[in-house]
């Protein structure tokens, strides 16, 4: 089959929605959003909203101002949600270079002998070298100054500054799993051991890169999965999300909310999540995976 669709104007496109049944009360106003969000974009969420799949119908009393009620409300879930991933990636990438520097010395993530996984090792090294290379950071220009002629890379406490949190979790479940370091940072973490705590980095990893695009959380499917602990030793749920649920976001958001707790005990993030879930209110909490009595959950309590 040969595509064969041409462009559409802004009031092609309207046509189109309310030729499908989208009951849009203000032309001008969805004519404004869809010259700053795109059709496609916009589509993710008006897709629960369709009867016909495959016709495209909507619903009866399906509503425009609905879609870009769900896109908001995903946009702000984004934002709180990278806010939170930003001291879990600025505490994990202290801790790796803190324990893992005073254990094996400060070109420590160049050992290969302290890594399971060589391959992946290399992979990390060569994205990690065009950082350095193109860096116009202060310190890593006066290092490349200062030490020209010392061709390894900058200790990990520069170097590592400048490694991403996809790049972090790789590297931190690369290491070998016999290393006392892993477990140590694991622990500090409330993961009690290396078993646990790359899993859920992977999945906030790429949580985290979703909200660096700009794209849907809300009912959306995630990739991958996570061990959890059966008894963690801090706070946690009661009704834990089984395995089926965890391509929804609540569990992950349990997940950071527990590394969070370790890293910051008085955060705001259930008072900031319940805000918004009561801002936008129509919002159906089950596209999230979100249990029936999660705000009564003791992990989602606020602490003074």
């Amino acid at each position: 089959m040969i595509y064969d669709k041409e462009a559409l104007t802004l009031d092609e496109q309207l046509d189109l929605l309310e030729s499908r049944g989208l009951i849009i009360s203000n032309r001008q106003k969805a004519s404004k959003y869809l010259s700053n969000i795109s059709y496609y974009r916009l589509a993710g969420y008006w897709w629960p909203l369709q009867a016909d799949k495959e016709g495209h119908k909507f619903k009866p009393d399906a509503r425009f101002e609905t879609v870009t009620t769900l896109y908001n409300f995903d946009a702000e879930l984004r934002l709180l949600i990278f806010g939170v991933v930003e001291k879990i990636e600025i505490s994990l990438r202290t801790k790796l270079i803190y324990h893992m520097s005073i254990g094996y010395g400060p070109h420590w993530f160049q050992q290969t002998g302290l890594f399971r996984d060589v391959p992946e090792l290399i992979k990390s090294l060569e994205k990690l070298r065009e950082e350095v290379s193109r860096s116009k950071e202060t310190f890593m220009k006066e290092h490349r100054k200062k030490y020209k002629k010392d061709l390894r890379f900058p200790p990990a406490w520069k170097s590592l500054e400048l490694t991403s949190f996809g790049g972090l979790s790789k590297l931190y479940g690369s290491l070998r799993n016999d290393l006392p370091e892993k477990d140590v940072i694991a622990a500090e973490f409330g993961a009690v051991n290396h078993t646990y705590l790359p899993s859920w980095l992977q999945s906030i990893a790429q949580i985290r890169n979703i909200c660096a695009h700009h794209g849907r959380l809300w009912n959306k499917n995630l990739p991958g999965t996570v061990k959890l602990l059966s008894r963690p030793p801090n706070r946690w749920v009661s009704d834990v999300p089984k395995e089926h649920e965890f391509k929804h976001i609540y569990v992950h958001l349990c997940i950071m909310k527990y590394l969070l707790d370790t890293i910051h005990p008085t955060n705001n993030m259930s008072k900031n999540l319940k805000d918004l879930m009561g801002k936008y209110d129509i919002v159906d909490e089950n596209a999230l995976g979100m249990k029936l009595k999660w705000r009564e959950e003791e992990l989602w309590k606020s602490v003074q």
